[in-house]
């Protein structure tokens, strides 16, 4: 009966053991992929807000382990100043990263447009039997940024990139 009881209590042990050796395998696994970022008040971080980050910001204080208050200038104002660390990025100096917030003019929805700079190439999609025309808008010629669009949308947006 002592033996039997013995037999119980030692596997309801081995099976409460098992869960946590196989999340902290889990963990490790995960850890190794995962650096935690860690400002200080005073570093200058990016900021996203579209696909792009814009900045450099400066850090005024630690709210937590995952959350940083920016100074962020009058042109923002409307946005609130805490942020995530997932929406920051390092500031390391570097001229050809850095976007003039006086040039960002932000909509109801925060959001801002990024006015095309040229138009690069052009190409034909055939499908079946339409063609479709795509232009190439380079949109920043600091950065290279390029993207395929539908020439007729942007002819009816941006006619002024088409008085060739």
């Amino acid at each position: 009966d002592n033996l039997l009881l013995y037999y119980l209590v030692a596997i309801l042990c081995t099976c409460r053991k098992v869960p946590s050796v196989t999340q902290d395998l889990q963990k490790s696994y995960a850890d190794k992929r995962c650096r935690p970022l860690e400002f200080a008040a005073g570093e200058h971080v990016f900021l996203r807000v579209t696909p792009k980050f814009i900045g450099p910001y400066q850090i005024t204080e630690s709210i937590g382990k995952v959350a940083y208050r920016i100074a962020l200038p009058s042109v923002l104002s409307q946005i609130h100043d805490v942020f995530h660390v997932s929406q920051l990025r390092k500031y390391t100096p570097d001229p050809s990263h850095v976007i003039a917030s006086d040039d960002i003019q932000l909509k109801g929805n925060l959001s801002f447009e990024v006015p095309p700079v040229k138009i690069a190439d052009r190409k034909m999609k055939r499908l079946r039997t339409k063609e479709i025309p795509f232009v190439k808008v380079i949109w920043n010629e600091a950065t290279g940024d390029a993207t395929w669009e539908l020439e007729s949308k942007m002819k009816e947006q941006y006619p002024e990139l088409f008085n060739d």
